[in-house]
C-alpha cells in the first residue's frame, strides 16, 4: 500500500500527492511519460509511477529543494536547470546516507534550458523560466491541456525568504515576463503542493503582491514561522490564503 495518493486531473495527467508534503505529476504521451518532480523519497517513486504507465520515463525537476528531488534516487537520470544543480546536491541531505546504505545513488543530472521542448509523442511541454523561489526554478507549459506545471515557482504562498531565493523585484520581473510571453497559453496551474487545478489568475495575484511590497504597502503583513525561524507574510487575498513569504533583505 503506497502512502502516495493518486488523482487523475486531466485525461493524460496524474497528480501524485506525497502524504500532503509535496506533489508531483505524470504526463502521458503516446511514446513517453514525463515525471515532473520526484517527492521526498519516502517510497520508490518509479514503482509508484509504474502502476500508472509502462511507457519510457523522462524525469524532470522544477527546482532543487529536497521535497521535490529526493526521489531522484529511484531513477537513472533527470533534468534540472544548471543554476539549481548544486542546491539539489545539497538538499539530498539525510537521504544520502540512508540510500547509500541501501546501495542507491541519485541518478545523473542533465541540464535543461529555457525554451527546451519535451516531446512525449502527441504531447509537448516547453520549459519556462520561473526564477525567484530559487535561481533555477522552471515550469513546464502544456499548451494542449492549457496547464502550467509550476513547481514552487508559482504557488499560493511562494517562499522568497530563503538565503538562496532571489529578490522580490526579480520575482516580479519573472511573473511579468511569464504573463507577457505565455499568459494566453494556459488557464490553470498545477504547482508543487497542489491538490488539483488552480486558476491561472494566481499569477496576477502574486504579481500584484510583489508590486505592493515594492511600493511599501506592508501594513497588513504579519510574522511567519518556518523551520529556520521567523520571517514575514504579505497577504494578497486572505480569503484564498494567497500571499508572499519574505524577509526585508529581499525588498
Amino acid at each position: 500500500m503506497y502512502r502516495a495518493i493518486f488523482t487523475k486531473v486531466l485525461d493524460n495527467v496524474w497528480l501524485i500527492d506525497d502524504a500532503g508534503e509535496s506533489t508531483c505529476y505524470v504526463v502521458l504521451g503516446k511514446e513517453k511519460a514525463l515525471v515532473i518532480d520526484t517527492l521526498n523519497g519516502a517510497e520508490n517513486l518509479q514503482d509508484v509511477v509504474r502502476t500508472l504507465t509502462d511507457l519510457p520515463l523522462v524525469v524532470v525537476n522544477t527546482h532543487g529543494h529536497g521535497d521535490h528531488i529526493q526521489g531522484n534516487y529511484f531513477f537513472d537520470e533527470m533534468w534540472i536547470h544548471p543554476a539549481d544543480e548544486t542546491l539539489a546536491q545539497e538538499h539530498y541531505g539525510w537521504m544520502r546516507e540512508e540510500m547509500e546504505r541501501a546501495g542507491l545513488k541519485p541518478g545523473k543530472f542533465r541540464h535543461l534550458c529555457i525554451g527546451q521542448i519535451f516531446d512525449l509523442g502527441g504531447t509537448k511541454l516547453e520549459v519556462v523560466d520561473l526564477k525567484g523561489h530559487t535561481a533555477g526554478s522552471v515550469g513546464f507549459l502544456d499548451r494542449d491541456n492549457r496547464v502550467l506545471f509550476s513547481g514552487d515557482g508559482v504557488l499560493l504562498a511562494p517562499w522568497m525568504q530563503l538565503d538562496h531565493s532571489l529578490s522580490i523585484a526579480t520575482y516580479r520581473d519573472t511573473l511579468t515576463d511569464l504573463k507577457a510571453n505565455f499568459g494566453k497559453d494556459f488557464d490553470y496551474v498545477l504547482h508543487g503542493h497542489a491538490k488539483g487545478l488552480v486558476k491561472a489568475d494566481l499569477v496576477d495575484k502574486l504579481l500584484c503582491g510583489c508590486k505592493e511590497l515594492l511600493a511599501g504597502h506592508r501594513e497588513n503583513d504579519r510574522p511567519y514561522q518556518y523551520f529556520h525561524g521567523e520571517c514575514l507574510y504579505h497577504p494578497i487575498c486572505d480569503e484564498e490564503n494567497i500571499g508572499l513569504v519574505y524577509t526585508e533583505d529581499k525588498l
